[in-house]
């Protein structure tokens, strides 16, 4: 054995303590950490012959990487939609690590047996039948690829025709109706062979990112044949809704899949005043859900669900002869893009089983409140224009003068070592976004970056 890995080997309870120390030095200091911080970038070096072991690894990291790293697990990393990790995530993580699971075959112990439970729990934390199965992957874009993987075999079956065996060119031209899908399903659609111009972006109401219910049902009318429709249960930028059950009734006269994308705005399930904004959930045909946004699971996990498992299965199986057979119930292997993967499920299983569902419901209620306190803020600060209601969870809005993309960005630099902010545009006028899903913020944060707005803006 090499000398370094011999000595790691006879050493690691110490070396995993000292590596632990540097985890929780770096968590108990996210509160006075700068969210972006001015460190720069370490050079890039050539790969070294010869290694300094662990003990060196971790110092080297922590006098050259660690200061430039953002404090994205922190209470005011408020880009994209970026939850942190609770502390019996973290855990959940580390031994995931630890233990090393490839979770996919029945063959090789309890880990798929794990998830089959952590993904029930999921299905009656967001409120779906038990007909939806799931299987976990590694965030919303995987999530909506395997949903409409599974739509554009449902296509086929329509069709008389198997995508899967046959490819794409047996299935002829498809229609994807969506209001204001997120990006990730015009990738999905292009990985998928589809192509992103199979997407037909629908008119949505007025002031609004929920799409226009009459336009999709003309839409629908005018398709030739069976087609996809992406349902929104919370958008980007104002974490609008469309209305689900008006979307799912239409099902009555048309023959459409109904795939909705709840990346984040599923989590509102959980708070009782909020739950209507996600009725209708339960009609889907599939479903996305980001873990490592509202449920605070370390990067990087998602969920996905389907009525049709045996649709599933037939696109992702994996036929080997050290395979065991389809059967009834699918090895986790034939049901997502991967052979192989972490036992994912295990960080949410250990946050799901420490603080329960009414853990997790105060989770989402305080970040509902923080989200509408700093709207309030917003409203109430001349120099500021709120862009949309707080429906949810994010905070959209602007300059109340020149607008620009170049201001907006400095404003976003200026506030970097207490809050960050991801810029956007939101009915053709730049703006930003304050997105939040971390377990950690409180007003006490949300008052810090109020006065830092205010102290920015003069």
């Amino acid at each position: 054995m090499h000398p370094h890995l011999a000595d790691d080997l006879a050493r690691l309870p110490q070396l995993l303590d000292a590596t632990a120390r540097h985890a929780v030095a770096y968590l108990e200091g996210l509160d006075d950490r700068p969210v972006l911080p001015s460190a720069p970038v370490p050079r890039p070096v050539a790969l070294p012959e010869r290694g300094v072991g662990l003990e060196g690894a971790l110092a080297e990291f922590a006098r050259e990487w660690d200061p430039a790293l953002s404090s994205s697990a922190g209470p005011r990393y408020l880009g994209f939609v970026t939850g942190g990790a609770t502390p019996a995530a973290v855990a959940g993580d580390w031994l995931t690590t630890a233990v090393d699971q490839n979770s996919n075959s029945a063959l090789d112990g309890a880990g798929q047996y794990l998830e089959r439970q952590t993904v029930g729990w999921l299905r009656e934390l967001f409120g779906l039948t038990a007909e939806h199965e799931g299987a976990f992957v590694s965030g919303a874009t995987m999530s909506n690829l395997v949903g409409l993987a599974i739509a554009r075999e449902w296509l086929g079956e329509r069709r008389g025709v198997s995508v899967a065996q046959d490819g794409t060119g047996a299935l002829g031209p498809v229609r994807v109706l969506s209001g204001a899908p997120h990006s990730s399903v015009a990738k999905a659609l292009s990985v998928l062979g589809l192509g992103r111009g199979a997407l037909v972006r629908l008119p949505t109401l007025p002031g609004r990112e929920a799409v226009d219910i009459e336009a999709l049902e003309r839409a629908l009318a005018e398709s030739d044949g069976p087609c996809v429709v992406v349902a929104n249960a919370g958008t980007v930028n104002t974490v609008d809704f469309d209305d689900l059950r008006a979307v799912a009734a239409l099902k009555r006269h048309h023959d459409f899949w109904l795939h909705v994308d709840a990346a984040f705005g599923a989590f509102a399930a959980l708070a009782p005043a909020e739950a209507h904004l996600v009725a209708g959930l339960d009609a889907a045909d599939s479903v996305c859900v980001d873990l490592h946004k509202w449920l605070n699971v370390p990067y990087d996990s998602a969920v996905q669900f389907t009525r049709r498992r045996d649709l599933q299965a037939r696109v992702f199986q994996n036929s080997a002869a050290y395979l065991g057979p389809l059967g009834s119930t699918p090895d986790l292997v034939h049901l997502t893009p991967e052979n192989s993967r972490r036992l994912r499920a295990l960080a949410a299983w250990f946050t799901l089983r420490a603080y329960g569902r009414d853990g997790h419901r105060e989770i989402v209620e305080r970040d509902i409140a923080c989200a509408r306190g700093l709207g309030q803020a917003v409203e109430t600060h001349p120099g500021l224009r709120l862009l949309a209601p707080v429906r949810l969870n994010v905070v959209c809005f602007t300059l109340a003068e020149d607008p620009t993309p170049q201001r907006l960005a400095a404003l976003v630099e200026e506030l970097a070592e207490v809050a960050f902010l991801t810029p956007t545009v939101y009915a053709g006028v730049p703006a930003l976004r304050a997105a939040f899903s971390n377990w950690r913020t409180t007003p006490a944060d949300v008052e810090r970056i109020s006065t830092a707005l205010r102290h920015a803006l003069g």
